[in-house]
């Protein structure tokens, strides 16, 4: 069994395994060095397309699901706060992924892995965020936007769930969701300045009803 600070830093170290320079190795590409420089999923999609992008995206959702759904059973402590051990390693394994010591600190926006634990610890949210994510996107064409918007929506979601079970409080879920979401809108924070100056890139082919409207 290990103590929760060693999970808490295993969690890290699997969050700053990153997707895109695993994959990237396997065909001598850094893809830190192609378009945003991002080392996330959005950025490999962009420049190397889907074949290199999925992997990556798979990757990057695995670690942050293995680090909340699996760690805490290898917890040596128990006690009322660290029955929400789970979260913690979800959260480290974000950081990791945005903040990665493998890779001089230099990762992706941390969207791919907090799916991941998401998927893990509050899944009933994954459909409403995932519905926001799509209807924005084809809407705007900006990818930062869209997963802003998805991020807020798990912790909207997440407080009208309690509300409805008439237990509205602010609970572990609450707290981590609202990690997520403000985490997220810090890490696209530049995605916001450039939308603002009009240079932020878009994937114009999947705004589908500006497309149907241009026919």
């Amino acid at each position: 069994m290990i103590s929760f600070i060693s999970l808490i830093i295993l969690s890290y170290l699997t969050g700053s395994i990153s997707g895109s320079m695993l994959i990237g190795k396997l065909r001598d590409i850094d893809i830190r060095k192609s378009g945003s420089g991002n080392a996330g999923a959005t950025n490999a999609l962009r420049t190397q397309g889907i074949l290199f992008a999925l992997p990556v995206l798979l990757i990057d959702i695995g670690k942050g699901y293995i680090a909340a759904e699996f760690f805490s059973n290898f917890s040596i402590e128990s006690n009322d706060f660290l029955q929400s051990d789970y979260l913690f390693f979800g959260a480290a394994a974000i950081i990791g992924h945005c903040y990665p010591i493998f890779h001089n600190f230099k990762g992706g926006k941390g969207a791919g892995t907090a799916l991941g634990a998401i998927i893990s610890i509050y899944p009933s949210c994954i459909i409403p965020a995932l519905f926001i994510w799509i209807f924005t996107l084809t809407i705007t064409g900006f990818v930062g936007f869209s997963t802003i918007l998805a991020g807020f929506t798990i912790t909207i979601f997440s407080l009208i769930e309690n509300l409805v079970s008439n237990l509205f409080h602010f609970n572990d879920i609450n707290m981590f969701c609202m990690f997520v979401s403000c985490f997220i809108l810090f890490m696209h924070r530049s995605n916001i300045t450039r939308m603002f100056k009009g240079d932020e890139n878009q994937f114009k082919k999947v705004m589908i009803f500006k497309n149907i409207l241009k026919k």
